[in-house]
């Protein structure tokens, strides 16, 4: 894939989830653990064993499999927080996804008690991934992110134009809309945010080949996770 193809910046970060207050999660923290995660540094409600579902050909994923890391995100559509960290993970990737040194992988997380549009768009976006393939994902999430301003502020009806738009099938796309093979995509997508630790987005697990998990909460700064990649990297 074209880097600059597979992500058209800019894109976001998104709010946390169970009404923790956004300053929290727009500064949250990074620790290196083996597998479990400490108590006094996660919530409670955060299972302290992170169980993170593997990346495979499945996933919507910029990047090669297998690459020395891989980070897995999180995100709901219509979160200004995960709007900015889309597009801070856009430029790590341009940093470090040439020479498999980083794989980054996005999942679905609509939080439906704060946008109630966030659903929908995930479903749109699995079905262009589904009709277009793994470029025409991200084209099409990309585009999404630059139409909201976020907070369930995008119409509905320009998800069919946004289709076209990415120049996918229209006719193709609006069937696996209707089919309800979009909202089962985004059901698979978020089925293990809970066993990850994700209480809220944007949320991410940086995962290396010797099995250490580093769990980001929030829209973490570039400089923050760059400084965090170089370190697992040496």
């Amino acid at each position: 894939m074209d880097n600059k193809k597979d992500l058209g910046l800019p894109i976001a970060i998104i709010i946390s989830g169970i009404l923790i207050s956004a300053s929290i999660y727009a500064t949250g923290g990074i620790k290196i653990i083996s597998g479990t995660a400490g108590e006094a540094n996660l919530p409670d409600a955060v299972p302290k064993e992170i169980v993170v579902k593997p990346a495979d050909k499945n996933d919507h994923i910029v990047g090669k499999l297998g690459s020395d890391i891989t980070i897995i995100t999180y995100t709901d559509l219509e979160c200004p927080f995960c709007q900015r960290f889309h597009a801070t993970m856009g430029q790590i990737m341009d940093n470090y996804r040439e020479g498999g040194k980083v794989a980054w992988v996005y999942r679905q997380m609509p939080l439906d008690m704060l946008h109630s549009k966030s659903r929908k768009e995930a479903e749109a976006a699995e079905c262009a991934g589904i009709v277009g393939g793994n470029v025409k994902f991200w084209e099409y999430t990309n585009k999404i992110f630059s139409y909201t301003k976020s907070n369930d502020s995008l119409d509905l009806a320009l998800l069919p134009q946004i289709a076209t738009e990415t120049g996918l099938d229209l006719k193709a796309f609006n069937t696996c809309l209707d089919s309800g093979k979009g909202k089962a995509a985004v059901i698979n997508s978020e089925s293990g945010a809970a066993d990850a630790g994700a209480q809220g987005t944007p949320y991410s697990v940086i995962l290396t080949k010797d099995g250490k998990k580093v769990p980001i909460d929030g829209a973490m700064p570039f400089e923050n996770i760059k400084a965090t990649i170089d370190g697992l990297l040496r």
